[in-house]
């Protein structure tokens, strides 16, 4: 199953995730098919934390691609930040 999900980058104590289409198989910070936006908590003011492909995480999502829980909360966030 294709699944989209987190997976963590950055330095310690300074995190970083890549949103990611993946198999589910696969580790979490392995192989990845595409990379559909970021999400950086520790962003400074001003600076975007977050950004995502919606046209491409909808063409995913029609191949039947599952979000994850935290991927869906944060697009859901996406789309209240964007309107």
């Amino acid at each position: 199953m294709v699944v989209i999900r987190l997976a963590r980058g950055g330095a310690n104590k300074r995190p970083f995730f890549s949103m990611v289409v993946a198999d589910s198989r696969r580790a979490v910070k392995g192989k990845f098919i595409e990379r559909v936006g970021f999400y950086d908590p520790k962003a400074p003011e001003g600076r975007e934390s977050l950004r995502v492909n919606v046209e491409r995480l909808k063409h995913w999502q029609g191949k039947g691609a599952q979000l994850s829980p935290t991927v869906k909360r944060l697009v859901k966030q996406f789309g209240k930040k964007a309107a």
